[in-house]
This record gives C-alpha cells, structure tokens and sequence, in this order.
C-alpha cells in the first residue's frame, strides 16, 4: 500500500465458509485461500464501497491503527482487497460485469480449477496412484442392484457397417509417426468437427447455425485454434478457425512442438503430435440466453460433445487423435490473445499420423492431477 490516502474495495470473488473448525476465505479468481478470523468479515464488509484504510482505523475505534492498517496490508497482499485504479480492479469489474449472472457458483468453478499442478513424470504419477490406493479402495467401474429382477439383452452383433468400426476402434493416442498431416485432412478435421453444416431459421433469432454435434439452444459457444506443428503447406504456427467461412486466420508463426507441448503441462509427447486443436468457450454467446449458473454446465458439455465427435472424425479418416484436459490455462489464453473472462480455454485435442506398429495400449500413461 503506497499510502494512507489510497482507496480499496473488497474482491468481488469471495467466498468463505468453515473449514476444519477455521472460518475460510477463498478468492477464486487468483485462488489464493486464507483462513482467518471472524473479525475479517467486518473489515471486508467496510470495504464493499471505496474507502481508505484511513476511513476504517476511524470507525474501527476499538483497535489501534497500526493493527488496522496490519491487516488491510495482509488482506491486499493475498488479493481480498483491490487497490482503485490498478489492473487488479478493472479485471475485478470485469469478472463482476460479464459473469454477474453466472457468480458466484459457476464463476468459482471456473476460475477457481484453472492453472492446476500436475505430475511431472511417471515416477510422480505412479507416487499418487499407489498413496490413493492405501487411502481407500478403487470404485467399480459398473454399479448393479442386487436382489432385483434381471433381464438379459441379445448379444451385440458384429457389425459390418463403417460406423460401428469407427465407435469400436476409436482409442486415444499417445505415439504417433514422424509424417506430415496433409492440409486437406485438417480441413475436413476442422470441418465436420466445428464447421458449419446449416442453419435453422429461428422466428425470434433469425439464422443459428447448425454442427455435427448438439449445442445446448444452438448457441455454439466453443471456438478452436488449430496449432500447426507438422501440418503439409502450413507454416508452423497457431491459427483459428473461422467457421463461418470455413478459412484459418494466422495468429503466429514459429515451430510449435516444444510449446505444445508445455501447453499440454509438460507431456512430451505431445511435440510428435501433427497438429493441436485449442478449444476455447465464448461464455457471452450462453450467458445472453441463460442467466442462471446451470448454464455452465452446458458449455462444458459443448465441448464434450465436439471432442468426442473429433475423435471419431480423426479415427474415420485414419488418424491418430487424443485429448487431455492436463494443460496450462493462463499460458494458452495469453498466447491466444484472449482475457480468460469472456473467453476461456475449456478443452485441448490433437491429432497425429499413426505409427505403423500403433496398437493401442490398455495401459495408457495420463497426466494426474496433484
């Protein structure tokens, strides 16, 4: 705090609540997390309006200024408090203006997952698995009533027909050949994933365009960014997807594979990858039409739905795909140019040539969350 005269507000994304007999505060956009006392309520409550840590030590009579003026420093060191004028608070007034619908249940999930830490390494990775294993047993993967009555299904049968093969082979890749990727398959990757098929005249909204894969109100929130790493007549680099006219706009140039690799938290593999496709959600486009946090959950589901629809392209085309949620948010949206409020990064794809000898491993190895 430069000085006595400076004024502050209070974060506007705060939460609190009991914690192990501690009383909590958590702001869940910088994710910092303090347990503190009652009393922090009070002095967080004052500054819900701009005031000067002048104007609290006048009300708060009841302790000495140099204990007041302790704790708002304390309080706007760990971002509970926003200084007037700075960045902090104007990306504090945006939050609270673009989300204000959707705060504080959704914008804490949000923000509040974004830039976790990962295992780095096998080693790691094994370590986390077997101390979960002596916490508590493994779920089943299959959950049965007991004691009801059965009734038993035809056996599946082998289908011959293309569409069941693809369902059936679709894996997730982790090896891929040294090839190039044609520019034509990315374009039909990016086509038939995120493409616009049609349009569906609305009386009330006019011309919603139509995908391959549903959109909760047809709003399409998700838009992709392809990074070009060994892509045949495509300078290395990050594009994104104009959808609307089916044409890639370029953002930047330069060899990719160790960057995406670091956008994908470190997995190495991925800089063999022929391509990644950055799935990133224009929360505006819902929130227009949903006012209520529910809504969330559907443009997560958005992109669960265009990825799997990805896979399945990718494996129909003779491709190598994969997907991870295991990547850096803050670094992506900064090399992406977007605010990481109105549009986000939510999901990461990508895709490779396949590797003559590339059978699928049950075994696969999976970046884990700390």
């Amino acid at each position: 705090m430069r000085a006595f005269h400076v004024r502050l507000r209070r974060a506007k994304t705060i939460l609190s609540f009991w914690q192990g007999g501690q009383l909590v505060f958590k702001n869940y956009l910088t994710r910092v997390t303090i347990s503190a006392d009652p009393m922090v309520s009070q002095l967080l409550d004052f500054f819900s309006t701009w005031h000067t840590p002048g104007d609290l030590a006048s009300q708060m009579l009841e302790y000495t200024n140099e204990s007041t003026h302790a704790a708002v420093r304390q309080l706007l060191k760990y971002t509970f408090l926003v200084e007037e004028g700075t960045r902090e608070a104007e990306l504090d007034d945006l939050i609270a203006s673009e989300w204000a619908g959707w705060l504080p249940l959704a914008g804490c999930f949000h923000f509040g997952t974004k830039d976790v830490p990962y295992c780095k390494s096998a080693a790691d990775i094994e370590r986390v698995l077997k101390r979960l294993k002596t916490e508590s047993p493994q779920p089943l993967f299959s959950k049965s009533y007991p004691d009801v009555k059965t009734l038993s299904l035809p056996r599946p049968t082998e289908h011959q027909r293309e569409f069941f093969r693809i369902l059936t082979t679709r894996r997730t890749h982790r090896r891929f050949s040294s090839a190039k990727l044609s520019c034509t398959l990315v374009s039909e990757l990016l086509y038939y994933t995120w493409g616009i098929t049609g349009f569906l005249h609305s009386r009330l909204l006019g011309q919603l365009p139509l995908k391959t894969s549903p959109s909760a109100g047809a709003r399409h929130p998700i838009e992709v960014y392809l990074v070009s790493i060994r892509v045949k007549g495509l300078r290395s680099g990050i594009y994104h997807y104009a959808a609307h006219r089916h044409h890639l706009e370029q953002l930047r140039v330069g060899k990719m594979e160790d960057r995406a690799a670091l956008y994908c938290a470190d997995q190495s593999w991925v800089k063999n990858a022929a391509a990644l496709f950055l799935m990133t959600a224009m929360f505006p486009r819902v929130m227009w039409k949903y006012r209520s946090a529910r809504a969330y959950r559907t443009v997560l589901l958005d992109a669960g739905h265009l990825c799997q629809t990805f896979c399945l392209t990718a494996t129909s085309l003779g491709l190598a795909p994969f997907c991870t949620m295991a990547f850096r948010d803050t670094l992506i949206e900064k090399d992406l140019a977007v605010d990481g409020i109105g549009e986000s990064v939510l999901y990461v794809a990508g895709v490779g040539v396949p590797c003559e000898d590339n059978s699928f491993k049950l075994r696969s190895r999976f970046s884990a969350s700390l």
